[in-house]
């Protein structure tokens, strides 16, 4: 087993890493010494049919527990799924010093984390991710709900005390997920370790990956983003490089529907786009074609939808958190494993996803 501990300007909490440490659930939480009245266990229909009723016993044998469950998909991060989740808790009658664990992927993880900074003005929550993708979105303290017009535009930032990472549950994600998992692991490389890069870049498929190689990359990319939060929790300086793909990802993703392309290919694509004007409007050198012939290799799309356009795509991310005054800003990198930013304004932003689009498609 793994632990690191994440260390922020308002908290600091463990977090656990390894196969099977699902079982030591009870020991983990024991051992933070929190009251924990109650516990409600939200998770997804997913991970519930899979391990839902053998995490139940287990925390049943120490705890009084109710599980809520909610649909599998970013759908779930809604406001009418909040109000129910809230509901919940009224009716099983938790009280300040109760926990809600967010047991399954990125998905469940907000949710159940917005509900919790929430719920009584705030209570305990811990993640249990269930997911590759959640190892970026289970440490930080960035919990939300999604709205019609934007992702994650309802939510704080509130820190879990406890982060307990069982990599057995990734052996039974089909690839699609272990792919969309895979890019923010890509993500935390070419932001901030430019060796973790050159190892990453070694992987011709994701087939085949040992519990050993996903321990090893979960630990590489909670410790790059851990050392980054600790400088800037609240998103008010480096804290936004760790949005690299993000700004034009999430437009895809509301764009083509969330449930039409995973969260991990939508980031992708905003990370082609990213290295694109990484290296013609800030003057990053890299082998840029090395590495986009590389994701594309490990099953990433390479273009966007052509019926979509880019003054569509512009709108949703001028609707973006990082906007500011009507400006955009944009991550790049300076260099592999440097990360700055730009701001733009709608026009330069359209201008330059016209130039990449029409390189995609040449």
């Amino acid at each position: 087993m793994k632990e690191l501990e994440v260390r922020t300007a308002s908290s600091s909490y463990p977090v656990y890493i390894g196969e099977g440490i699902r079982k030591q659930a009870a020991a983990f939480l024991t051992s933070l010494n929190r009251p924990m009245t109650k516990i409600l266990l939200v998770t997804d229909a997913e991970v519930d049919r899979l391990y839902g009723d053998d995490m139940y016993q287990l925390l049943s044998e120490k705890w009084p527990v109710k599980k809520v469950i909610v649909p599998s998909g970013e759908e779930a991060k809604s406001l009418e799924m909040y109000e129910r989740i809230q509901t919940e808790a009224i009716s099983f009658h938790m009280d300040r010093s109760s926990c809600m664990i967010a047991f399954g992927g990125g998905v469940t993880g907000d949710l159940a984390g917005f509900c919790a900074a929430t719920f009584m003005r705030g209570i305990d929550f811990i993640q249990m991710p269930t997911t590759l993708l959640a190892h970026d979105s289970a440490v930080g303290g960035k919990v939300a709900v999604n709205h019609k017009l934007g992702k994650n535009l309802i939510g704080a930032f509130y820190q879990p005390k406890a982060v307990i990472y069982d990599t057995e549950l990734l052996q039974t994600l089909p690839e699609q997920e272990l792919r969309s998992g895979m890019a923010e692991v890509i993500k935390h490389a070419l932001i901030a370790d430019h060796v973790f890069l050159e190892q990453l870049l070694g992987l011709q498929t994701l087939n085949g990956l040992t519990s050993d190689d996903l321990n090893e990359m979960i630990y590489k990319g909670i410790s790059i983003k851990s050392a980054v939060v600790h400088e800037d929790e609240k998103e008010e300086g480096i804290r936004a490089f760790l949005n690299f793909g993000h700004t034009l990802g999430h437009a895809i993703e509301a764009e083509y529907g969330y449930g039409q392309i995973t969260h991990g290919d939508a980031v992708a694509l905003g990370m082609q786009f990213a290295l694109f004007v990484s290296e013609q409007a800030v003057g990053c050198r890299m082998d840029r074609k090395r590495l986009t012939e590389w994701l594309r290799g490990l099953g990433y799309p390479g273009t966007i939808r052509k019926d979509i356009e880019t003054s569509v795509l512009s709108g949703r991310m001028m609707n973006d958190k990082k906007t500011r005054g009507g400006m955009i800003q944009f991550i790049v990198l300076k260099e592999l494993g440097k990360a700055g930013d730009l701001m733009l304004s709608r026009d330069e932003l359209e201008n330059w996803l016209n130039k990449w689009r029409m390189e995609e498609t040449a």
